[in-house]
């Protein structure tokens, strides 16, 4: 009898049954294809930043370490250039590792120094470049100069490139110099030219410490960088009592170069007239204690003050924004738009004040409110140890120090450095 259902011919299966049959090989095909070509895409290039470690670093360990009190978790290898890079200069001049711009000397000491920096640099997130190009900051004659300092770090670049990897897979963007000059990463201490020269071709895409930063738009700051304080000699933070046990007989203080007239022997306005016009409002106020001479014990008179005047001098910051915190003595910024350190530690609307430059003119009534109403409250914020210590660079470097808050404000950047990474390929 035959079957009331014949059965079909398997020798000759449908289309259908064909693409069932293949399905799955097709399915595995196109995820292969899209996983190449996602990881081919994510990928940097060679010219892209690029921060090794960060990509594998986890957020919330980075985060958790640096909030605990430990060394921020960022790896750090330090290029050992040849003495006549940055040695050869202390050598020469003591001066070179006390002076305002010696931050430069300073961090590379203590990197050298700090256990968790990679001794391999194929272990490291970021690569440091110690190059001293304001130890010979000044001619004969005093003026400022910083002629030498361009050649210098190309020479170095130079020899970074050529002897190691590291430098040609990112174009120098996990590479880390210091700027701690008047206009940072311009190379120059006069503003005009410092914009006309701009910043280093070669630089442009590395991350400069320097002690230059304004708020907005600014040539010389057109680059990754971190504002970091002026060099002020460790032990002035424990040459005298305690802040709190300072008797404060000086109402408001400024000792420096204070012009008379309203230009110097290079034909630019100094200090864009501030300490012309601060001479001429209060030279003759007995509250105001303003000193042209020298004074190598000045530190003593900041001590004894309440108020302690920083306007600005070629560019916006001074060493007397971090002598004034460490000396417990409140700093009256005078330097519109200027840009200060580690502001997520200091909280500087908490322990200073700001008067624009052309309010010189109110400047009395405005420090007399401040007695009558909040003195205490600021000094209180003011004498904070931890405040004091975060603008101090120490040898070896300590637990919330100046070189610590670097450490972690280059971790930062590397975090948001990851999630651009990620960001741009999702």
């Amino acid at each position: 009898m035959r079957d009331p259902k014949p059965r079909r011919s398997q020798a000759a299966p449908t289309l259908a049954g064909k693409l069932r049959k293949h399905s799955t090989w097709l399915l595995l095909l196109l995820w292969f294809a899209l996983s190449l070509y996602l990881f081919i895409s994510a990928t940097p290039s060679a010219t892209a930043p690029l921060r090794r470690s960060a990509f594998l670093r986890s957020k919330a360990r980075a985060l958790s370490a640096t909030t605990a009190g430990a060394a921020p978790p960022v790896r750090i290898y330090v290029y050992d250039l040849p003495a006549r890079f940055n040695r050869d200069w202390v050598a020469a001049d003591a001066r070179c590792a006390r002076h305002l711009f010696a931050a430069e000397v300073a961090v590379h000491e203590a990197l050298l120094a700090y256990a968790g920096r990679a001794a391999r640099p194929e272990d490291a997130d970021l690569f440091f470049v110690p190059v001293y190009v304001s130890c010979n900051f000044s001619t004969p004659n005093g003026f400022p100069s910083l002629s030498h300092a361009r050649g210098l770090l190309a020479e170095a670049v130079d020899l970074v490139r050529s002897q190691m990897p590291y430098w040609n897979r990112s174009a120098g963007a996990d590479h880390v110099f210091v700027a701690s000059h008047d206009f940072g990463a311009c190379f120059h201490p006069m503003e005009d030219v410092a914009i006309a020269d701009g910043i280093p071709a070669f630089l442009k895409r590395s991350i400069l410490l320097q002690t230059f930063g304004v708020q907005g738009h600014h040539v010389c700051q057109e680059v990754e960088h971190v504002v970091i304080p002026p060099h002020v000699p460790p032990e002035v933070s424990r040459e005298l009592p305690e802040p709190e046990k300072m008797q404060r007989d000086i109402f408001a203080f400024f000792r420096g170069k204070m012009e008379l007239h309203p230009k110097n022997i290079s034909g630019r306005f100094y200090s864009k007239k501030v300490r012309t016009e601060l001479l001429q409002h209060y030279g003759r106020n007995h509250k105001f204690y303003l000193k042209r001479k020298r004074f190598d014990n000045y530190r003593s008179e900041m001590a004894r003050s309440l108020f302690c005047l920083c306007p600005l001098g070629w560019a916006p910051w001074s060493p007397r924004l971090v002598e004034s915190v460490l000396l417990g003595c409140i700093p009256v910024i005078i330097a519109d738009n200027i840009r200060l350190p580690f502001p997520s530690v200091l909280r500087w609307p908490e322990i200073s004040l700001q008067v624009a430059e052309k309010d010189i003119a109110s400047l009395e009534m405005v420090l007399d409110h401040v007695v009558a109403t909040n003195l205490t409250t600021i000094q209180k914020n003011l004498w904070d140890p931890v405040k004091r210590k975060a603008l101090v660079f120490n040898h070896p470097m300590e637990v919330g120090d100046a070189t610590w808050q670097v450490l972690r404000e280059l971790e930062v950047l590397l975090d948001q450095s990851q999630r651009r990474y990620v960001g741009s390929w999702r």
